[in-house]
């Protein structure tokens, strides 16, 4: 049964588990008992910060999460997104995913994508009644410019801004992040090792199964990629003196901007998962942060400001 007069929990800091690969989609367990199983694994490790979208696999995802969280959850963070829809269809998009999840309370509600040409804040006013019956505890938005979070904020309080952001992706810095900064909305970061860019293994487009949605990615267009790579192999070089992976560097880096709380990272293994958290637990050198940014602000050079990476305008 809801409880309206729940406190919302805050977000966790630190080390959150992107749940993408749950739905089916690529780039993590593909059934459900190894994803079950690494859902646990993370509570296990100290992981309460669990990401997951309606879109993700038609709301595999979040069956996925609902079975793997059910003798614990509310001992978790579980947070959830639908693209911007309107005022009536709200709260059936918000009941579906408390049945998918098993719960009666969704701890942060995102709408996933702004819609263009659509005012925002009938959705906004009806996650507003949500909240205020207890169904939703935070409000959020991912994805959006900063006007289309002007807009959103005359229908209701914005907690939350979920950011695509890291060392290959850093164009929110012009607008976005100086806009949640003033108005106090936490930033949580997602694709915070560029969809595995910087993870320990290196990557080409040859690496990704067919089907897999990581190809489509700005990150691999034919005028990107060459760029990409280079701006890589001279990170993993930093972290090669180190003797630190390269996704160790990368995680730091983003949990050491300016109102970044959180930062969403996916596993495909407890090995994964462990490395990880050990790498959100601390701090890179000053040093090594400007050496990084500096090799980051190379790769940029090259990469176009065309909104999103997933090339995706709704």
């Amino acid at each position: 049964m809801t409880d309206p007069a729940r406190a919302p929990l805050p977000i966790p800091g630190g080390l959150g588990l992107g749940c993408w690969a749950f739905g089916d989609m690529g780039g993590g367990p593909s059934d459900a008992p190894r994803s079950i199983a690494l859902i646990r694994d993370a509570f296990e490790i100290g992981i309460r910060h669990l990401d997951t979208a309606r879109d993700y696999g038609n709301g595999r995802s979040e069956e996925v999460i609902g079975e793997a969280i059910a003798p614990f959850s509310g001992d978790v963070f579980v947070s959830s997104k639908a693209h911007a829809t309107g005022r009536e269809e709200t709260p059936g998009i918000v009941e579906g995913i408390l049945r998918r999840l098993r719960r009666s309370w969704l701890d942060l509600f995102y709408i996933h994508w702004p819609r263009t040409g659509l005012d925002l804040r009938p959705m906004m006013e009806a996650l507003e009644k949500l909240r205020a019956e207890g169904k939703v505890r935070l409000v959020g938005v991912s994805n959006f410019s900063a006007a289309d979070m002007e807009n959103a904020s005359q229908g209701g309080t914005i907690d939350a801004y979920q950011l695509c952001y890291n060392l290959l992706w850093r164009y929110p810095e012009k607008e976005i992040m100086p806009w949640c900064r003033e108005h106090g909305v936490a930033m949580i970061t997602y694709s915070s090792i560029a969809q595995g860019l910087l993870s320990d293994t290196p990557r080409s487009p040859s690496t990704f199964e067919k089907g897999d949605a990581r190809r489509q990615t700005l990150y691999y267009r034919e005028d990107v990629w060459p760029h990409v790579r280079d701006s890589v192999a001279a990170m993993r070089e930093t972290a090669g003196r180190l003797a630190v992976p390269l996704s160790t560097l990368a995680i730091r880096w983003v949990l050491g901007r300016n109102g970044i709380v959180s930062s969403l990272v996916g596993a495909r293994s407890k090995v994964q998962l462990e490395k990880n958290a050990a790498a959100a637990a601390g701090r890179n050198p000053p040093e090594i942060d400007e050496e990084l940014t500096r090799q980051s602000s190379e790769a940029m050079r090259h990469i176009p400001d065309v909104s999103n990476i997933f090339n995706f305008y709704p």
